[in-house]
């Protein structure tokens, strides 16, 4: 499982409430959540942005509540994945839960630029900057992981194994 797109960088210690201002919880439509994504980081966003592209940034990415609506709104943004130093636990673990790919990289999260392309692979955990040609590690997402991002979450997961 491969993710290609281009890097959107942000910093260290993004909350969720900068990923899905509070303000916007009243929802949890995907596509309104969308539509206000890292707003709390980047009013502009996004202006340039592509489906597929991918979120690059420090640690503890993610921090804060607990809210599933940050790494909803990541995802139907069409992000493809997010690439960070750490990410905050529980973020982690929601992420996964509604089927974001995520990438642990401390060398990656450090060396790749704003705009540089790059491609992720799931099953190796391997990270290839296509600008500079440089390869970071990542831990491998677990088959079994990569099977609930495939199926678009844990419920859309569990509910396809019992059919």
């Amino acid at each position: 499982m491969e993710f290609k797109g281009r890097a959107w960088k942000f910093g260290s210690d993004v909350d969720t409430d900068a990923i899905i201002p509070a303000r916007y919880l009243n929802t949890s439509d995907p596509a309104e959540l969308a539509e206000h994504c890292m707003e709390g980081a980047v009013p502009s966003f996004p202006p340039g942005f592509k489906n597929g592209d991918i979120f690059v940034a420090g640690k503890n990415f993610g921090c804060g509540s607990s809210r599933e609506h940050a790494p909803i709104a990541i995802k139907a943004a069409g992000v493809s994945c997010v690439i960070a130093r750490t990410f905050a636990r529980i973020f982690y673990r929601n992420a996964f839960n509604i089927g974001l790919p995520i990438f642990e990289s401390p060398e990656a999260a450090e060396d790749i630029r704003d705009g540089d392309e790059l491609a992720a692979e799931a099953g190796t955990g391997i990270i290839t900057n296509l600008t500079t040609g440089r390869i970071y590690k990542s831990v491998p997402v677990p088959p079994f992981m990569q099977e609930i991002i495939t199926a678009g979450g844990l419920i859309s997961h569990v509910s396809n194994r019992l059919k």
